[in-house]
């Protein structure tokens, strides 16, 4: 039998009556698959193994624990056989046949009537694949090709939106990381692979929306410092309003969105309104951008803690240290007044500070200060938004430092070079 024999269909057998004939591992990765499928499982053989016993005794399957007879073919819709002998298995291919009912020989696939793939379901996709007889070929395409529809290298979108009218869609608030289309989460890429319609944020993997499908809607909702243009509550008024259109809705983020995104507001408004959310993680800048720098937010013998902020007010309330790591998010607009904050707390002035603007992009940019010297220097730069702030003693081991901010015990570290610029 050729490939070119097979002409590749799907059985629905739930609740038909089928055989399997055998009892060992074949046999009972059969079975599995046939009760997955939701079909009435009877198992002929008398010895079968311990999961084929435990099933029958919780009522999943019939175990029939005696030798086949061909009276076990009456009413069945298919049949497996996987006895290990292949004279069992060819007489009781030759009785289904004579019975035209479709028979799976374990032993001879090339006398087998029906061949079973190798299967791996992703999503509410189901895929099957037949290569020549070869189970190993055909479990590593399988595998292959899972692998790729799961991190979204290949199109799992639907196409027809639920069966039902009115049926409701879903929303997946996702993460997309720090800007880097390489730093999304294999989840994330998936679901913004299946997407109806993304609400984009201006941050975040903008690259990945040129490889959306033409007929996928992007809204942008894109905030800039000071600049709303579309406010947070129409944001989770149009999540809820297109998922209720049956749409699978992706709210792509910058960074992470529960992390200063407002993603638990998002989620709270769309399972108030019988909205399914899902929230994916992402790569958070807060830690990712300075990491692009060489700059670690704690380092044994510097900083064994952190705390990330959004504005000078905060800063009152956190410790006022060298080795505890100060992460600044969009604060470039109050850099001056945050430095002022935190030296009036008592912070050393000549404390490190690295700023990261553009973090992972290729324009990305490094400027490194002192607490007393930094908002000067990003003046005269000119250092804008996007940009990440970092202030501590962990600032001495970033490769863009200069070397007499490194300490005598850290002069001889040589961190790995990202692929970054510096002023």
């Amino acid at each position: 039998m050729a490939i070119q024999d097979i002409y590749p269909t799907a059985l629905r057998l739930l609740g038909r009556p089928v055989l399997v004939v055998g009892g060992g591992p074949v046999a009972t990765r059969r079975a599995k698959g046939l009760l997955d499928a939701g079909a009435k499982v009877t198992v002929v053989a008398p010895v079968a193994t311990e999961i084929l016993r435990a099933q029958a005794a919780a009522g999943l399957l019939t175990w029939e624990r005696r030798e086949y007879r061909i009276s076990d073919l009456d009413g069945v819709w298919f049949v497996q056989t996987a006895t290990g002998t292949s004279a069992v298995d060819t007489q009781v291919a030759a009785d289904a046949e004579a019975q035209r009912i479709w028979c799976v020989n374990a032993s001879d696939h090339e006398s087998s009537a029906a061949w079973t793939p190798a299967v791996a379901v992703v999503d509410d996709v189901k895929i099957a694949i037949n290569a020549g007889g070869d189970p190993r070929r055909a479990m590593a395409l399988r595998n292959a090709v899972a692998t790729a529809l799961e991190s979204g290298d290949l199109p799992l979108r639907r196409h027809r939106k639920g069966d039902s009218a009115g049926s409701i869609g879903s929303v997946a608030l996702v993460g997309g990381g720090p800007g880097d289309s390489g730093l999304i989460t294999v989840r994330g890429r998936r679901l913004l692979g299946q997407a109806d319609v993304v609400v984009a944020d201006r941050l975040g993997p903008r690259e990945l929306l040129k490889e959306l499908a033409p007929d996928v809607r992007v809204i942008e909702v894109g905030k800039t410092p000071g600049h709303h243009p579309v406010p947070q509550l129409e944001i989770n008024r149009i999540l809820v309003e297109e998922a209720l259109k049956g749409n699978r809705v992706v709210r792509l983020k910058g960074g992470d969105p529960y992390v200063l995104g407002r993603g638990g507001e998002e989620a709270e408004f769309c399972r108030q309104n019988g909205v399914e959310v899902e929230v994916v993680s992402g790569v958070t800048s807060a830690i990712s951008v300075p990491a692009a720098a060489g700059i670690p937010v704690t380092h044994r013998g510097l900083a064994k803690g952190f705390s990330v902020v959004t504005g000078h007010e905060e800063l009152s309330e956190v410790p006022a240290r060298p080795d505890h790591t100060v992460v600044l998010l969009m604060g470039v607009a109050q850099l001056r007044d945050s430095a002022a904050a935190l030296a009036g707390s008592g912070l050393p002035l000549d404390t490190p500070v690295g700023i990261v603007e553009n973090g992972y992009l290729p324009d990305q940019r490094v400027t490194i200060g002192t607490l007393g010297s930094i908002a000067d220097q990003a003046e005269s730069v000119g250092v804008a938004n996007p940009a990440v702030i970092v202030i501590g003693d962990v600032v001495r081991v970033s490769p863009f430092a200069p070397e007499h901010f490194k300490t005598a015990d850290y002069s001889t570290i040589t961190p790995n070079r990202p692929r970054v610029r510096s002023n």
